[in-house]
């Protein structure tokens, strides 16, 4: 990572939604690897939810989360896939601004020397809404680590170089876990 030395760390307010319709909070490996992983980092944790494979209930929940002044972005794993009951992508990207379609692409690329030609299936998204990144990964530990380690942690981080996303967010008081 490229850092300029005279750009403070801003920590950020982050909301992480797990989509699955078996898992719990107590077996969501997936949600406490991004908690862990954005913690570590220095920012805040805005609020962790579990959600079902439901298009509306996931929508309403992000919309949710976009309209809050105080949550700067959110994390979503799982519900990308190519099941019936998969809807996370056509939940969230029509609540999008602008998206990013670099996130998806590089999200891709990084995740080939993983898991090979099976990372055309991924169905990854990112965007800004209201000033809220919002960013889709697949459910899986193994991903939520692609994508934190190979992308986020950089794009969220104030002095990564030539540019992330800390400059695009809304400002928001740094807070406290809620949970």
């Amino acid at each position: 990572m490229k850092a300029k030395a005279d750009t403070p760390f801003v920590p950020l307010n982050i909301a992480v939604l797990t989509v699955s319709d078996t898992r719990t909070l107590d077996t969501d490996t997936s949600g406490q690897m991004f908690v862990d992983r954005l913690t570590e980092a220095g920012h805040g944790l805005a609020a962790r939810v579990l959600l079902k494979d439901d298009l509306y209930k996931i929508r309403a929940q992000v919309a949710t989360w976009i309209a809050d002044e105080q949550v700067q972005v959110v994390l979503i794993t799982g519900g990308t896939g190519f099941t019936g009951r998969d809807s996370t992508p056509e939940a969230v990207a029509c609540l999008l601004d602008k998206q990013v379609e670099g996130f998806g692409e590089l999200f891709r690329h990084i995740s080939v020397a993983d898991i090979g030609t099976s990372t055309v299936q991924s169905r990854a998204l990112a965007g800004l809404a209201n000033g809220t990144l919002v960013c889709c990964l697949p459910g899986s530990t193994n991903a939520v680590r692609t994508g934190w380690d190979g992308i986020l942690a950089e794009q969220l981080d104030a002095r990564h170089r030539p540019c992330n996303f800390v400059t695009h967010l809304k400002q928001a008081e740094p807070c406290a876990t809620r949970g």
